[in-house]
């Protein structure tokens, strides 16, 4: 299984048409606080293999970071961990403002 990217547009879309996904944000808790996407639960990049038991297998599961990088990491760790359907938020959270939603702050 590999990895897929999502554009902050593609998450959008998926979002306004109710799709059933997990927004898994692996950002540190004073990023989280300053800006994220609504619905998103905050898993720091470094907890997450102890709390994998936490997540949403039944839905896809979009791992977001600031610009993407850390996202690739977990969404990495978590498709070698045997979770199935996992995308990559491309460009992150600023990619998201940028794109999507300018009242989330940018940093």
């Amino acid at each position: 299984m590999t990895v897929k990217n999502l554009s902050a547009i593609e998450l959008k879309n998926k979002i306004q048409q109710n799709e059933k996904l997990f927004l898994l944000d692996v950002r540190e808790p004073s990023e989280y606080q300053y800006a994220r996407i609504e619905g998103s639960v905050l898993i720091p990049l470094n907890q997450i293999p102890q709390r994998l038991e936490e997540l949403a297998r039944d839905q896809e599961i979009v791992v977001i970071c600031h610009h993407g990088m850390r996202s690739q990491q977990a969404a990495d760790y978590l498709v070698k961990s045997g979770l199935k359907n996992v995308s990559n938020l491309t460009g992150g959270i600023d990619a998201w403002s940028c794109a999507c939603d300018s009242s989330v702050p940018r940093y």
